[in-house]
């Protein structure tokens, strides 16, 4: 059976909607083997699958190709999930350390201080 990559991807559950399947196939965001994938190839049995995902690089072996979306007991009859642990462990990283804080003061002006720039800008423009 000849089966799209973008349809598998989505029958899997990799991906929500089978666009953002053939998206991320069209950024090069999905490897068959290696190789990046176009959203027309087709899958086989056997084939190892990588897709980039944020921080997160998930790997698949095609057990059997469907273009079907199954239900997500059943997806490992068709994908065998090869994610390493490693990368999964990216996905528990502590939010706060993507945020930079910022002091009160530090950076651009508030609006209460904007105003008294403002004014003491025109005092010296009317005199």
């Amino acid at each position: 059976m000849d089966v799209r990559i973008d349809k598998y991807l989505w029958a899997i559950r990799a991906f929500k909607t089978r666009t953002e399947a053939a998206d991320a196939c069209k950024g090069g965001k999905v490897k068959v083997d290696g190789v990046s994938a176009k959203a027309s190839r087709d899958v086989k049995a056997g084939e190892i699958i990588k897709i980039r995902k944020g921080a997160v690089e998930y790997t698949y072996r095609v057990v059997e190709p469907t273009e079907h979306r199954v239900g997500a007991a059943l997806v490992p009859q068709y994908a065998e999930n090869l994610t390493p642990e490693s990368e999964l462990d990216k996905l528990k990283a502590p939010v706060e350390t993507f945020f930079v804080t910022r002091d009160r003061g530090a950076g651009r002006p508030t609006k209460k201080e904007r105003r008294e720039i403002d004014e003491l800008w025109d005092s010296f423009r009317n005199d």
